[in-house]
C-alpha cells in the first residue's frame, strides 16, 4: 500500500490555478457585453461569478483532503443521490423553464444545474466499478452491459432536459474510461455504434437538434437567423487576428455576440487575445490534462486511475467542444467552456472534481 506524500502535485494545482484565474480575467472582459446586451448589471454578474469561485475553490480543497477510497465505497449512492435530485426537475415548483428546456433548480433565490451532479457520480460509478469488475471487463455482462444500462437511465433524464450535448460527453467520456480499463474494442464499436444511432434519433425528432445541423452542413444561410451565432463567432475569432484587440476591447460582444459569457465566451477571448492567446489557452487545458495522466499513471489503483482519467477527460472533451462550435468545426452546442464560461453550478463542480484528482495525486507510486 501507498503512502500519502500529504503533497499534492504541484504540476496539476499550478495548471488547475493558471486556468482558473484566466477563465476569470476572461469572464470579466466578457461580462461588460451584458451591459449592451440585457442592461445586466456588471458588477453583479461579476459578484455572483466571484462567489461562485470562491465556493468553488474551498470545494477543491475539502475533496483534497478527503481520501479517494471514501468516493469508492459512496459511489452507489453518489449516483443514485444525482439521480434523485435530478428526477425534482418533475416537479413544477423547483424547475425552472427557459428557451424551452427544464434545466436548472430554482430554491428562493438560488438556482443550478442538476445534470452537472451526474457527470461527477457517473464517472465516479464507473471508476468503482471498474475496481470490482477488474479483469472482467473484457466480458459482455461486466463491461459493456453495466455502461449501457446506466447510459440508459441518464438519456431519460438527460433528454427530457433536452440536454443532448451533456448525455453525448458523458457517454463518450465512459467509453473512454472503459477502453483503458481493458474492454474489448469489439464491444466498444458496439457501444459507440449505439450512440450514434441515439444521436441520430435525436437529431431527426427533435427540430432544434437537426437545425444545429443543417446550420452547421451550411452556414451562410439564414445569416440573421439560425447562422447568426455562428458567423458572429466567426467574426470575432477572424478580428482579432494574431494578438488580438486587447483586453476588454472586443467589439462583437456589445450588442452583436449572442451569450457572451456563456457558449460564445471563446469567441470573445480570442477576438481580445488573438491567435497567440487562444492557443496559449489550449495549452492550459493540454496542460491539465497532462498533469492529471501523470496522476493516473502513478495511481495506486484502478478506482482512482479510472477516477483521475474520467475526470480529465470530461474536462478536455467539454472544453474543446465549446471551442470547436465556435470555430464551427462541430454544430453549436450547450456545453461551457469550463473554468471559464458563466456558470456557478458548472465551476463549482470543476473545481470539486479537480479536488478529487489533486487527492489522488497524494497517493501516487
Amino acid at each position: 500500500m501507498s503512502q500519502s506524500r500529504n503533497k499534492i502535485d504541484k504540476f496539476f494545482l499550478f495548471s488547475v490555478g493558471i486556468l482558473t484565474i484566466a477563465g476569470f480575467v476572461i469572464f470579466l472582459s466578457a461580462s461588460l457585453g451584458l451591459l449592451a446586451q440585457t442592461g445586466s448589471n456588471f458588477g453583479g454578474s461579476a459578484a455572483k461569478q466571484a462567489i461562485s469561485l470562491v465556493i468553488g475553490i474551498i470545494f477543491f480543497f475539502i475533496f483534497s483532503k478527503i481520501k479517494y477510497t471514501w468516493l469508492k465505497k459512496s459511489a452507489l449512492f453518489i449516483l443514485i443521490g444525482a439521480i434523485g435530485v435530478n428526477l425534482l426537475l418533475f416537479i413544477p415548483q423547483f424547475a425552472l423553464h427557459y428557451n424551452g428546456a427544464s434545466r436548472w433548480l430554482v430554491f428562493g433565490s438560488l438556482s443550478f444545474q442538476p445534470s452537472e451532479l451526474l457527470k461527477i457520480a457517473f464517472i465516479i460509478y464507473m471508476a468503482a466499478w471498474a475496481q470490482f469488475a477488474r479483469d472482467r471487463l473484457n466480458l459482455l455482462r461486466y463491461g459493456l452491459l453495466p455502461y449501457i444500462i446506466i447510459v440508459g437511465i441518464l438519456s431519460i433524464l438527460l433528454l427530457v432536459q433536452s440536454d443532448t450535448d451533456t448525455l453525448v460527453i458523458i457517454a463518450v467520456t465512459g467509453l473512454a474510461m472503459l477502453i483503458i480499463g481493458g474492454v474489448k474494442i469489439r464491444h466498444m464499436a458496439i457501444a459507440a455504434g449505439l450512440l450514434g444511432i441515439l444521436v441520430l434519433c435525436v437529431i431527426l425528432l427533435r427540430p432544434y437538434a437537426l437545425q444545429r445541423v443543417k446550420t452547421y452542413l451550411n452556414m451562410s444561410t439564414d445569416t440573421q437567423g439560425s447562422s447568426y451565432q455562428i458567423n458572429q463567432s466567426l467574426i470575432a475569432i477572424g478580428s482579432g487576428q494574431m494578438s488580438g484587440r486587447g483586453f476588454g476591447q472586443s467589439v462583437q460582444k456589445f450588442g452583436y455576440l449572442p451569450q457572451p459569457t456563456d457558449d460564445s465566451i471563446f469567441a470573445v477571448a480570442a477576438e481580445e487575445f488573438g491567435f497567440i492567446g487562444s492557443i496559449v489557452l489550449l495549452i492550459f487545458y493540454l496542460m491539465f490534462v497532462a498533469s492529471a495522466f501523470r496522476i493516473a499513471n502513478r495511481a495506486p489503483d484502478i478506482f482512482s486511475g479510472l477516477l483521475v482519467i474520467g475526470i480529465a477527460m470530461l474536462v478536455v472533451i467539454e472544453s474543446f467542444v465549446n471551442m470547436a462550435a465556435m470555430l464551427g468545426l462541430l454544430p453549436l452546442s450547450g456545453v461551457p467552456l469550463l473554468f471559464v464560461s458563466h456558470g456557478g453550478t458548472a465551476l463549482i463542480i470543476t473545481l470539486m472534481m479537480a479536488g478529487m484528482v489533486a487527492n489522488v495525486s497524494k497517493y501516487g507510486k
